[in-house]
């Protein structure tokens, strides 16, 4: 089996270094994700003759299929790991049977919605108004970190919700494990989540200086010869400093180099028959799940490359249900009006992510504001064509399979797509949230908004004391009390 010049010249550039690889089929659709600690070594053993011959079944069908793939470096094989699985989880490629399983790393949970919250792990991220921090390569790290927490905190390990005297009769972790004993008043309720917060802000790294004082203790004991001390301080110290600093980094879809990226833009003029490379490209992308929670996404690259600082996200506000034209008209409308009253400069192209009916719909509202110049063309899904020139009936535009034009426009509808779902499952969790307050009696409209203005998110009005939440405006103090408890019980 022969494979393409593209694919043995990206062969000869592999780095010596971690990181996660794409493998794309004929039609450019990402196939197979996975991890390496060197991509030069693991992604090269897929185009061995020795593989085609010995490898699984599973094994040769992919690499029959295999007609390009992208690389994404990273700095070290634990990200490797982190951010093969959450693209594989955005964009479920056929061959990637082994996670199908849904396996998944250890995060550290607390129940910040309960009346004294504990600390605990899990592997399942669940919208249940908890605090999640993670995830985590490191098991061992995770234990250490709970454990840690827990004694330096005081806080408690019981498993009733609300623990009273009864429970303490039964429970000595006072004395073993450091608890507070907030079930007998050791220390107030008020106390006790303040407590909660701290261990909060630690895991959010805001905390470093409790580090610095356990290196510090872990000197003074090497200086008194305990060493077996010192040791577990250490290791301690290590674990802790990965549960800390270990983030899961979700990655941007993978774009071409600008040198690379230059190559396509000409293709493109030519192709589309421009009057100037499109150095500007504005993607737009509609993302719902059976018509709710409607949002769309635009994404800009310059000279090929993501240019983050101008995407921008839109809720759709003027259309019902699932109707993606309509929706494409809205964000369109919006977002060239807008650079048009305030006299900024406009793209070289737009794009959108659909076929003829998505981009009629764009192309009218062009017409309607007097950009009916602004070169505007589809990237139909399911044959990667390009829609354009439809009034002409000239038919799509076919562009090689290889090609850098290609490349330019399917990495940017991916980035579009990308953009779009991210901001969608942002907008559902925030809502799922505030909808909380409309289940507290006396809790209207009016108050449910004064309250999230005043605390800017669900989640800090959730942190929030009952002196606090009575603080803002209209809610007086038993209304405070009512909300917190109401909070307390979910």
């Amino acid at each position: 089996m022969e494979f393409s010049n593209a694919i043995k010249d990206k062969l000869k550039t592999l780095p010596d270094a971690p990181g996660c690889y794409l493998m794309r089929d004929r039609d450019g659709k990402i196939i197979y994700i996975g991890k390496a600690a060197s991509l030069r070594k693991r992604v090269k053993s897929y185009f061995r003759s020795h593989t085609r011959r010995t490898a699984q079944p599973k094994i040769r069908s992919l690499i029959s299929s295999i007609e390009d793939f992208d690389i994404v470096v990273l700095k070290s094989e634990a990200e490797a790991i982190l951010t093969e699985g959450k693209l594989i989880k955005e964009y479920r490629p056929h061959y990637n049977t082994l996670w199908k399983d849904d396996k998944r790393f250890q995060m550290i949970r607390i129940d910040v919605q309960h009346p004294f919250p504990t600390i605990g792990k899990c592997r399942i991220r669940k919208k249940d108004g908890a605090a999640y921090f993670g995830p985590y390569t490191s098991g061992m790290a995770v234990k250490v970190a709970v454990e840690f927490l827990e004694r330096q905190f005081g806080l408690r390990r019981c498993r009733p919700r609300e623990p009273d005297a009864d429970t303490y009769k039964h429970c000595s972790n006072d004395i073993i494990a450091n608890c507070s004993a907030p079930c007998i008043g050791k220390v107030t309720p008020e106390e006790y989540r303040a407590r909660v917060e701290e261990v909060c802000a630690f895991l959010r790294g805001e905390r470093m200086g409790m580090l610095k004082e356990l290196r510090a203790e872990m000197e003074q004991m090497a200086a008194e010869l305990k060493f077996e001390e010192a040791a577990a301080l250490r290791d301690m110290l290590l674990h802790l400093h990965n549960a800390v600093k270990e983030r899961a980094k979700v990655r941007k879809t993978p774009m071409m180099k600008r040198d690379e990226a230059r190559v396509g833009l000409k293709e493109l003029q030519k192709q589309l028959k421009l009057a100037s490379e499109p150095r500007v490209i504005e993607c737009f992308d509609i993302s719902n799940i059976s018509g709710t929670n409607s949002v769309a996404s635009m994404v800009c690259s310059v000279d090929g490359v993501p240019y983050p600082n101008r995407y921008r996200r839109f809720r759709i506000k003027t259309v019902e249900g699932a109707d993606d034209p309509r929706s494409m008209a809205e964000v369109v409308r919006r977002r060239y009006s807008r650079l048009l009253m305030e006299k900024k400069p406009l793209p070289e192209l737009v794009m959108v992510d659909g076929g003829i009916t998505q981009l009629r719909a764009a192309k009218a509202e062009l017409v309607v504001l007097g950009l009916d110049r602004l070169p505007i063309v589809g990237l139909a899904k399911r044959y990667e064509e390009i829609v354009w020139d439809y009034e002409a009936n000239s038919g799509n535009l076919v562009l090689p399979r290889h090609s850098a034009g290609l490349t330019v426009v399917t990495r940017l509808r991916d980035e579009a797509h990308r953009f779009a779902i991210t901001y969608h499952r942002d907008l559902r969790r925030q809502r799922i949230m505030e909808s909380r307050l409309d289940e507290i009696p006396g809790i209207g409209n009016s108050k449910k908004e004064v309250l999230l203005k005043h605390f800017g998110s669900m989640a800090r009005l959730s942190r929030a004391t009952v002196e606090q939440i009575s603080e803002a405006p209209g809610i007086g103090k038993k209304t405070a009390e009512l909300i917190r408890l109401e909070l307390d019980k979910k």
